[in-house]
């Protein structure tokens, strides 16, 4: 028998969907796991790293740049903006685009989305560390 059932979707594609033991996700109030039998929930979800926990043992470990959770019945939906498994996460690309929002912040032009160029920094920063810390 299934500890829970977990769908994560983005706009593009199914990043993981099959049985889980448990998610630990970085909710815009802070990072929370559900486990089975979690209580009904919606939740935003901020930049950061999703930890899942498989029944095998292993643990899948992903950059996203935000979205929404749904816990219900013990079955768990993320809709997430993006989403990488660290494995498939391009080091130079995210390094070239960490460099490129530093440079935008730095150069302070008057027409700069301020909001977008820190949401793109914060971003890339997430991509590496995920990257830099759980590649196996």
């Amino acid at each position: 028998m299934s500890e829970l059932y977990l769908e994560i979707v983005t706009p593009s594609k199914s990043a993981f969907s099959g049985d889980i033991k448990s998610i630990t996700v970085p909710g815009t109030k802070g990072r929370f796991q559900v486990l089975k039998n979690h209580s009904p929930i919606i939740s935003t979800l901020d930049v950061g790293m999703i930890k899942v926990d498989l029944p095998d043992g292993k643990e899948n470990y992903y950059s996203t740049a935000g979205g929404t959770i749904e816990v219900l019945d013990n079955k768990v939906l993320v809709l997430a903006d993006s989403i990488e498994l660290v494995s498939e996460i391009d080091e130079e690309r995210a390094l070239k685009a960490k460099q490129r929002a530093e440079q935008r912040l730095a150069e302070k032009n008057s027409e700069l989305n301020l909001a977008r160029a820190q949401g793109a920094l914060a971003r890339a920063i997430n991509r590496l560390s995920v990257k830099e810390k759980y590649n196996n």
